[in-house]
């Protein structure tokens, strides 16, 4: 709101005296547009969408009215725009997520800077669920990660218990995306060999079992090590036993292979 008058405030006085350029600049300085211009544009330097002018056109679509708001707006307003920050940049582009995730924090908090006290943590477990729903994630493997990374509704939560949470349940979606792509390579239907299904998630568990550390980007980095080799071995392997395999469903694959994610998470105390 603050930043919103200071620059309906500059835009008023108009230009002070002078012609051309160097008057738009100042003007545009002034006004706080080429602030905010350099903003945005780094933001879609940082997400890379596929479609620039749309993610501008969102952006300030969602910029301009939070910040005219003669009032803080509402949890569900909060939310969804918490949401959208988290989203704007992947988890692997480290300084983005952080910065988004510290505006995300931000606006979770009423627009202050409380990263001392924290963000409630009722608000907090719902941009959680929020961020799981979206992605090949079963509901099962969302609802048990949830368990590990959730605080108490009445508990002020850091920020950096904010930016685990958000970074894990991210990284949950983009492993489950990986199984379910393991899954197509086994079956490409609804169903798949058991063998085959079983000796992939002996193989994925070996792989993150071999990775260490508490980032949870580093058990993604772990499975993605399961490479054309190593799956193929794995495969091979199944197929020489010489009993008769039964099938396997895509929602067991995937429940299986994101059980194995979770139960590397490092709860949340």
């Amino acid at each position: 709101m603050a930043a919103y008058e200071k620059r309906r405030a500059a835009a008023a006085q108009g230009p002070a005296g002078g012609s051309g350029l160097a008057d738009a600049a100042d003007f545009l300085l002034r006004a706080g547009v080429t602030a905010m211009v350099r903003e945005a544009l780094l933001k879609v330097l940082e997400a890379r969408p596929a479609e620039p002018v749309s993610f501008l056109a969102e952006y300030f679509e969602r910029l301009v009215p939070a910040e005219a708001a003669a009032e803080p707006p509402g949890p569900p307003q909060r939310l969804a725009r918490a949401l959208w920050y988290v989203r704007l940049a992947h988890h692997s582009h480290r300084t983005a997520f952080d910065s988004n995730a510290g505006a995300a924090y931000e606006v979770l908090g009423c627009g202050g800077r409380r990263r001392a006290a924290g963000v409630d943590g009722r608000l907090y477990s719902e941009l959680l669920r929020r961020i799981c729903q979206r992605g090949a994630a079963p509901a099962e493997a969302a609802a048990a990660l949830l368990r590990r990374v959730r605080c108490r509704d009445h508990e002020a939560v850091p920020f950096d218990v904010f930016r685990y949470g958000v970074l894990t349940c991210c990284v949950l979606l983009e492993f489950a995306a990986k199984a379910d792509a393991l899954f197509a390579v086994l079956g490409g239907g609804g169903s798949a060999d058991s063998r085959l299904c079983q000796a992939v998630l002996r193989a994925l568990e070996d792989a993150l079992g071999a990775g260490h550390g508490l980032r949870p980007g580093r058990y993604l980095e772990a499975g993605s090590r399961l490479g054309p080799d190593g799956l193929a071995l794995a495969m091979d392997r199944a197929l020489q036993e010489r009993k008769l395999g039964s099938s396997m469903s895509r929602e067991e694959f995937l429940r299986k292979a994101t059980a194995l994610f979770i139960a590397k998470v490092k709860p949340v105390e």
